[in-house]
């Protein structure tokens, strides 16, 4: 009597196991990484909670630092370089240095000076390097001083568009010889004038 009674038991038992195991471990869940948590249906199929996507914040690569947008590339079909406006405001720098000297401040306030007065104007800042290190790492260098300047120009109060920029490294050098005295004169920022086309006639020196 003991043993029927103990076989109907275990003969329920396994019934019940049968009857509802499946919904406990549905073999057909995916489970991602860090992902959201599924649901299980009582199909058995697995749902998984809905997530918005996050957009992450545009970014321009071409941004220079601190946030300021990037130069604009004034086409060459609506303006016209005009050099020598500002050629006694180059910013000369240290060896292998970007950052703006003190004593070079000064011509940045006249460049700013220039461009406050002459509304419809802008300015395109050449970087240049003298000529040791690497050209690729020339031309990096460049583009840093060039920006460097560009920074200052719009903490004075000139709007970024107005201020484009451009590296030759190495490959204009304004003097020739292979000594510091050559390389301190190679090491610099030169500003262009840009204005619209047929607007010469407005220039102020």
């Amino acid at each position: 009597m003991k043993l029927t009674t103990f076989s109907n038991l275990v003969m329920g038992s396994a019934l019940i196991l049968a009857a509802t195991g499946c919904h406990h471990n549905p073999s057909n869940v995916m489970h991602i990484p860090n992902g959201p948590k599924p649901i299980v249906r009582r199909d058995d199929n697995p749902a998984f909670e809905t997530v918005q996507p996050v957009n992450p914040p545009y970014q321009d690569v071409a941004s220079s630092t601190n946030g300021i947008p990037p130069t604009t590339g004034h086409p060459s079909s609506d303006w016209d370089k005009v050099p020598g406006i500002l050629q006694g405001q180059t910013v000369y720098f240290d060896y292998d240095q970007s950052a703006v000297r003190a004593t070079e401040e000064f011509k940045l306030d006249e460049v700013a000076n220039y461009l406050k007065s002459n509304p419809t104007h802008a300015v395109l800042v050449e970087g240049n390097c003298d000529e040791r290190g690497t050209e690729e790492y020339n031309r990096s260098l460049g583009e840093r001083r060039s920006l460097a300047s560009r920074e200052q120009l719009v903490r004075l109060g000139i709007d970024p568009s107005r201020i484009d920029t451009i590296t030759y490294g190495e490959d204009k050098p304004a003097a020739t010889g292979h000594d510091e005295a050559a390389w301190s004169k190679n090491r610099r920022d030169d500003f262009v004038v840009l204005v619209p086309k047929n607007n010469r006639v407005a220039l102020a020196q």
